[in-house]
């Protein structure tokens, strides 16, 4: 989230601490603070000038115009803005300064004249992201600066470090913590306003669980149109688009106070009283994107007696397409965050005002909102008029939470003592409301939005107290506290051994989310009734947990085969399928709660690896993946498989057999799968590895009588498999044959263009005698008769 240091500042008034040190001071007692960067620095460069004189340029666009700097004198400047005439107010860029993106402005010869420096069109300096003329004022002395618009700072700041503070995400309560740190006092920017008159509309709430409160003010005499400047540039500074007028101000105040507001068209409005309600089935709304949602009975609807919602375009405020609004409601509501949030993760549409009110937003804000908006609005829309009194409805508010806090605990939580006159000056500092309860013992009143999800025990106040002092005002001492080795996880060393022993053979290991979105598992053939599904994803494109490794192991492959030409790669992770017996259905299986006795998804560890290639047919990756199975699996045994699934190339499928068990697969991607090249991949069931792998390895005492080996060479079609004429071999030489090791393969001359010669060398040997010559040509010609037998020819 951006902050800007100047709108701080004019909150704290005083502030003398820079833009880089500001932020520091904040990332060691608030939030963390991602960097402070310089907006607009060249705006020292920019005076205000009035255009004199205009004269067309012959064979050119351009205007040669000049202007009144006023101290600075008469400048001359070529320029091709469609609305440069005499009379107006501009922006004069002076030679010398460097605009955004390192433009450099001097003085150069433009269509054949002199020009010093340039006027400036909303967007090269920031003010807004308009390029269609330069920028026109109202009013102003030549050669003064743009009144409001100062070179500034933004602060950014990590969102995750704010979730669980709704007021940080304005400026007012960022600068409240400015204050607090620094001993500085506070300005409230939100007007006491008494509100007079019986309200203009009605509000009906169908429940306060969802909806703790709905404040709204009528407003006539409404004049649309564009912002003043100094608020365009203001909202621009920190990432939002000027748009009008009225919702500028909103926006204003959302970015000011952390209070979301939203006006809309009074005069679309049907009846005299709005309806704050849960969304009808199968009810469907048009929001400000021009797209339609369908929305469930778990959504919420602000509505009027004609049913629509103000998701709906019609309630819209003029923005540029309502030029005949005259009459406006102005809305600041309370809303439940975690109605919020699913609603906003269910439709995929997440806006500032939505992250705002999933944090949980204190309900006394939303009529400080209207004050401020009111204040405003009579600054940005001349003649604006209030139409009755305040609209507001609210279920009670709660009781501030009042904390018992002994100070001597505190001080031992803490790890130093801590005057009893310090806690409570940075408690009050904060806004807490202090009191003594006796002898070390102080009553702490919790302000309204810090009571809402952040603040609520003890503990809550020795963070408070810790992050002001300073945590390396703390002595550093190691805890005093038995120490024990944890118990040990036989799963856990075995598949960290697993790890080294893949990474050994040159696999980079990569970490993926356990999430997927539905397109990406249809990709794979996986139904979407077979995954566990996710109540409240972190994202619209991970709703899904995944059944399978495979698909963002394919997408680690697209991903780095953007920049590598070969790789391998490889990832130990979690399968998660529904439990037995689960139904299937979007709604069934879901993570992120169980009702009681609800039986648990089961979490399936498995290892994927994976070598791409973008040259050669494949090949060697599958043959390197045979390799890597045999080391994780001994012995293992790879066998053809009855059939490939989608993602799978349909004649390189295996199954991987071992202790009589099929633990895994071995395959190439199908070529729709991986279009850049060629990629092998293998996937093992780690658990099942675990439970077969051998107790132990056992004393084996060496061979007392010597063991013989010899050749043979087999002639078969051009794709069959080594292994199953290996196997053959091997079946057939009983107990005394201790080995069939492949050795080459050989295709060409003189063979058929359809045939290939297979080499195995056999070992033979028995335990009790050495083989005689004859037992050895017994079992050679036993092996040869199996093979013809089979339909295979001897290569001699």
């Amino acid at each position: 989230m951006k902050f800007s240091a100047n709108w701080i500042s004019e909150l704290v008034p005083g502030l003398a601490v820079s833009p880089q040190e500001l932020g520091t001071l904040i990332t060691t007692k608030t939030a963390e603070c991602e960097g402070t960067e310089a907006y607009a620095p060249f705006l020292d460069h920019v005076r205000l000038v009035r255009v004199v004189d205009v004269k067309a340029i012959e064979g050119s666009k351009n205007v040669y115009a000049t202007i009144d700097a006023g101290p600075l004198g008469m400048k001359n400047v070529v320029c091709g803005a469609p609305n440069c005439r005499a009379g107006i107010l501009a922006a004069w860029v002076m030679p010398g300064a460097e605009l955004a993106g390192g433009k450099k402005i001097g003085k150069a010869k433009v269509s054949g004249h002199e020009s010093e420096g340039m006027l400036a069109a909303g967007d090269e300096i920031g003010v807004n992201r308009e390029h269609d003329g330069i920028l026109e004022f109202s009013e102003g002395e030549p050669g003064a600066r743009l009144a409001g618009i100062v070179p500034d700072h933004v602060i950014e700041i990590d969102n995750k470090s704010l979730t669980h503070r709704p007021d940080l995400w304005g400026h007012h309560g960022m600068a409240r913590e400015v204050a607090a740190i620094t001993g500085m006092a506070l300005r409230d920017p939100a007007p006491q306003v008494s509100w007079d008159g019986a309200p203009a509309l009605q509000v009906e709430i169908e429940d306060y669980e969802l909806c703790p409160r709905y404040s709204a003010l009528v407003f006539e005499n409404v004049t649309i149109g564009p912002s003043p400047l100094w608020l365009q540039y203001r909202l621009e500074a920190i990432g939002l688009n000027p748009i009008s007028n009225i919702v500028d101000v909103t926006n204003f105040v959302m970015a000011e106070l952390a209070q979301p507001t939203h006006a809309f068209d009074a005069d679309l409005l049907k009846g005299e009283t709005i309806y704050v309600r849960r969304a009808r089935a199968g009810e469907r709304v048009r929001a400000l994107n021009e797209e339609e949602y369908t929305l469930d009975e778990q959504a919420l609807v602000i509505a009027d007696a004609g049913g629509g919602g103000d998701c709906g375009r019609d309630w819209r405020a003029a923005d540029g397409d309502h030029d005949g609004t005259k009459r406006v409601v102005l809305e600041s509501a309370n809303f439940q965050a975690a109605s919020i949030r699913k609603t906003s993760s269910r439709l995929k549409l997440r806006t500032d005002a939505s992250m705002r009110f999933e944090k949980a937003q204190d309900p006394r804000n939303t009529v400080r909102a209207l004050a401020r908006c009111w204040e405003l609005f009579q600054v940005v829309s001349p003649g604006i008029r209030l139409v009755g009194g305040l609209i507001d409805n609210a279920a009670p508010m709660k009781a501030a939470p009042v904390i018992r806090l002994e100070l001597d605990w505190l001080n031992r939580k803490i790890g130093r003592v801590v005057e009893p006159g310090e806690v409570a000056r940075i408690l009050r500092s904060l806004e807490f409301g202090v009191e003594e309860a006796g002898a070390g013992v102080l009553t702490v009143t919790v302000p309204s939005w810090r009571a809402t999800k952040d603040v609520s025990i003890a503990e809550d106040l020795v963070e408070e107290i810790g992050r002001m002092i300073g945590y390396s005002s703390i002595p550093p001492q190691p805890p005093l506290v038995p120490a024990a080795p944890p118990p040990a996880s036989p799963e856990r060393e075995f598949q960290y051994a697993l790890r080294l022993q893949v990474a050994a053979q040159g696999f980079t290991e990569v970490y993926n989310y356990s999430f997927l979105s539905e397109e990406r598992a249809a990709r794979f053939g996986f139904a979407e009734a077979e995954h566990v599904h996710v109540l409240n994803p972190i994202a619209s494109d991970q709703g899904l947990m995944r059944v399978s490794l495979i698909p963002r192991i394919v997408q680690n492959i697209e991903d780095n085969a953007r920049h590598m030409g070969e790789f391998r790669l490889f990832e130990i992770g979690n399968e998660v399928h529904k439990a037995a017996g689960a139904a299937g259905g979007a709604g069934s299986g879901a993570a992120g709660g169980a009702g009681s006795g609800a039986a648990l998804p089961r979490q399936i560890p498995h290892l994927a690896a994976a070598v791409f290639s973008k040259e050669g047919d494949g090949q060697a990756g599958l043959f390197e993946l045979k390799r890597l199975a045999e080391i994780v699996a001994p012995g293992v045994e790879v066998e053809r498989a009855d059939e490939a699934r989608g993602f799978e190339h349909p004649k390189r499928v295996w199954r991987l057999r071992w202790q009589g068990e099929v633990v895994g697969r071995l395959f190439e991607l199908h070529p729709s799968q991986c279009e850049a090249g060629r990629g092998a991949v293998l996937d093992v069931d780690v658990e099942a590895l675990y439970r077969l792998k051998p107790a132990g390895a056992r004393h084996k005492a060496l061979r007392r009588f010597p063991v013989s080996e010899f050749d043979l060479s087999v002639l078969t079609p051009l794709r069959e498999e080594v292994g199953v004429v290996r196997a053959l071999i091997a079946r057939h030489g009983g107990v005394q044959v201790l080995g069939v090791e492949f050795v080459r393969q050989y295709t060409g001359a003189p063979l058929a263009e359809d045939e290939k010669s297979v080499s195995f060398r056999v070992t033979v040997g028995a335990a009790d005698h050495t083989l005689a010559a004859e037992e050895i040509t017994g079992l050679r010609e036993g092996m040869i008769e199996a093979v013809k037998a089979a339909g295979y020819q001897l290569r001699m």
